[in-house]
């Protein structure tokens, strides 16, 4: 899926229902120019302030379910209000930051718009939220409930020891031992080990 402007009422497919008054009111207020990107791994969304002749820019990735997708857009839109009040005189993952994401996460959250189990994770995150929702476990297990899953895809905390995977780009990798965080992967070809987070997303090949 190729990177576009959507017209705003095309929007509300990407949300969770209740949400696209809010969002909109942002959007519009703001001036915002939001697309819609095919998927990229190793961002979920980002963020261009406003410059002389451009308006801010967001684009979130359209693979997200619509959880996942609403918690990238109020994350890029918490850069974009830190950049309205404090310019670029603060860290992007600051204090600064982290406040004005966890005040507007909580206005979507105390209106319960997402269920739950996910819900209860967004409230440990409104504590100290991450640079990247996919830095917290916790809260990347629930979101993956609810995306559409895919033949022999799992995290990698799911495989059994010495199991064998392949990633995205096409390794073939040997599960190993936890270390700390992470787990050990010896690509099979080459020998070589890798430090892999338990929450990345591989396809099972067995023993």
């Amino acid at each position: 899926m190729a990177a576009t402007e959507h017209p705003m009422q095309a929007l509300a497919a990407y949300l969770p229902e209740g949400t696209f008054e809010k969002v909109v009111h942002y959007l519009n207020h703001y001036k915002v120019h939001l697309t819609v990107s095919k998927a990229r791994k190793s961002i979920l969304g980002d963020y261009r302030n406003a410059i002389p002749g451009k308006n801010h820019r967001i684009t979130v990735n359209g693979n997200l379910n619509k959880y996942s997708f609403l918690i990238t857009l109020i994350h890029e839109l918490a850069h974009l209000l830190t950049f309205e009040k404090y310019g670029n005189r603060v860290m992007s993952h600051g204090k600064e930051w982290k406040h004005l994401y966890g005040s507007l996460l909580a206005t979507f959250v105390e209106h319960k718009v997402f269920p739950g189990d996910i819900q209860a994770e967004l409230r440990k995150s409104m504590l100290d939220p991450a640079a990247s929702s996919c830095a917290e476990e916790g809260l990347m297990r629930v979101l993956r409930e609810y995306d559409t899953r895919k033949d022999n895809l799992c995290l990698l905390e799911e495989l059994p020891f010495d199991s064998l995977f392949k990633t995205s780009d096409g390794r073939v990798f040997q599960k190993k031992e936890k270390l700390r965080k992470r787990y050990r992967g010896e690509e099979i070809k080459t020998g070589k080990v890798y430090l892999f987070s338990p929450i990345y997303e591989v396809m099972a090949l067995g023993n």
